[in-house]
């Protein structure tokens, strides 16, 4: 879901700020047969106090970092590093996952930050600058466009992953602005079989240009790429992985 593993590293996680990370093993099974994401992942999260390090994610911070603050959609916001660092940049975020529990939490490390910040309402209490949402990703659909959607890691095998990025990529408003960014699937950290086992979790940038259907007029494609970077394992080993990287403009409206 999201965030910088903290010292207590997750085996199948390579380092870096992630939503929606498969850790591997059948999760508990939903009222109709099938496994259940919300229990997965409300029982991922139960396991410990934290499960990511609070840190936004670096390449939302790189490529978001310079666009003009607006509406803001987050699919997969996790514990909410990342929403909550879109809020104090100015956007108002519609923070979306899953899980009650990471939610719950994700508004806790809010409040925290914004009494550290003595962000005040005029009556002294602190009022929340993000709309929290508990939804299936599968189903959930938004009912407004927003400046921004973004999507990082979101690799889970209860999910398919076209699923959430097509609904992500349609949420965009002209002129607006989608980020997705992933584990490359050749670069993925050699530690943790069970990831190699599921590939079909991750993706390329052709991957997503063709999927959610970017090559076409409606769109104009900024940043296509795949970006190394050093990752470290729960047993200190090293390696070199790799981060897809997409950045697209939805072209306004031609009358």
């Amino acid at each position: 879901m999201s965030e910088q593993p903290g010292q207590r590293q997750d085996r199948h996680h390579s380092g870096a700020h992630q939503h929606h990370a498969y850790d591997g093993g059948r999760g508990p099974e939903a009222a109709g047969g099938g496994i259940d994401p919300a229990a997965v992942w409300d029982e991922r999260y139960s396991s410990r106090a934290r499960l990511w390090s609070g840190k936004p994610n670096p390449q939302l911070v790189r490529e978001a970092g310079g666009l003009r603050p607006g509406k803001a959609l987050e699919l997969g916001c996790g514990e909410g590093a990342d929403a909550i660092w879109l809020a104090q940049q100015g956007w108002s975020v519609t923070a979306v996952d899953v899980s009650a529990v990471a939610l719950e939490r994700a508004h806790s490390h809010e409040l925290a930050e914004l009494a550290r910040e003595s962000v005040y309402a005029s009556n002294g209490d602190i009022g929340s600058r993000i709309a929290w949402q508990q939804a299936d990703l599968t189903q959930w659909k938004p009912d407004t466009s927003y400046d921004l959607v973004t999507s990082q890691f979101l690799h889970s095998q209860e999910l398919d992953w076209r699923v959430p990025l097509r609904t992500a990529a349609a949420a965009v408003k002209p002129g607006g602005t989608l980020l997705v960014v992933g584990h490359h699937p050749d670069r993925l950290p050699p530690w943790g079989n069970d990831h190699h086992n599921h590939m079909e979790m991750f993706y390329s940038g052709d991957d997503l240009v063709r999927e959610l259907g970017l090559d076409g007029p409606g769109w104009q494609i900024e940043v296509l790429t795949s970006r190394e970077r050093p990752a470290t394992g729960p047993d200190g080993q090293e390696a070199t992985i790799a981060d897809v990287v997409l950045r697209a403009t939805r072209l306004p409206l031609v009358r």
